[in-house]
């Protein structure tokens, strides 16, 4: 009775790496892709939270206020990857202009939709100021 080797040959391990390989160049950027949308959802859910801050602190003063005065002194998203800012040269009484800018060094800089840069994002007091940035402020 012969009996047979019990295993992989080096040809058929060599293959199963290369079709693991070739499935991790394919997924690995559509899931960082995902990972920099889901950020990005965290600068318009805050831009959007400071747009309500700004309503409600310009219902009981003059004009709209400085980002310390109505978001607490917080300048960065809660992930640490978006930068808040309201400039002071945009504070009237009749607007504003907040936006959250992707922090230099992490990956949320190469943040893109539709081909165009997803960085600084911007509010308003009329909502997001979209120019050629539409489909970063898509929630799909």
């Amino acid at each position: 009775m012969k009996r047979g080797w019990a295993g992989f040959t080096l040809i058929e391990l060599m293959i199963v790496v290369a079709i693991v390989g070739i499935l991790a160049a394919i997924a690995y950027p559509s899931y960082t892709d995902s990972v920099r949308k889901g950020r990005r959802a965290e600068a318009t859910t805050a831009l959007y939270g400071i747009q309500l801050a700004q309503e409600k602190w310009r219902a009981n003063k003059e004009k709209y206020g400085k980002l310390a005065d109505v978001w607490g002194g917080v300048t960065t998203t809660e992930g640490g990857y978006y930068t808040l800012d309201i400039p002071l040269a945009d504070i009237t009484a009749t607007g504003y202009k907040a936006t959250a800018t992707a922090v230099a060094g992490k990956s949320q800089v190469d943040d893109k939709a539709a081909g165009v840069s997803c960085t600084p994002l911007t509010i308003n007091a009329s909502g997001p100021v979209i120019t050629t940035q539409a489909a970063c402020w898509n929630r799909n």
